[in-house]
């Protein structure tokens, strides 16, 4: 797909816009993997809020990430 992050916003329901290179506005819901491995840190909304853009995807400050496909492909598109 080749699709890179250019920004992203954390909200307080555990949610991230999006905004990838093709300027598609989307919104991600991280929840469904909070009760998983190295996503379980991310319960925590100061390490939540965290979160950048990096090498095309995102990443949170304990190196947690998400494939840049996964969030296109599972986000819904915003305005």
């Amino acid at each position: 797909m080749n699709l890179s992050v250019k920004f992203v916003q954390a909200n307080k329901d555990f949610t991230l816009n999006l905004i990838f290179d093709n300027s598609e506005k989307k919104m991600f819901d991280v929840k469904p993997y909070l009760e998983y491995g190295v996503f379980k840190e991310l319960k925590d909304l100061s390490l939540f809020y965290s979160v950048k853009p990096f090498l095309g995807t995102v990443q949170w400050q304990n190196e947690q990430d998400f494939c840049p496909d996964t969030l296109y492909l599972e986000s819904v598109n915003i305005n």
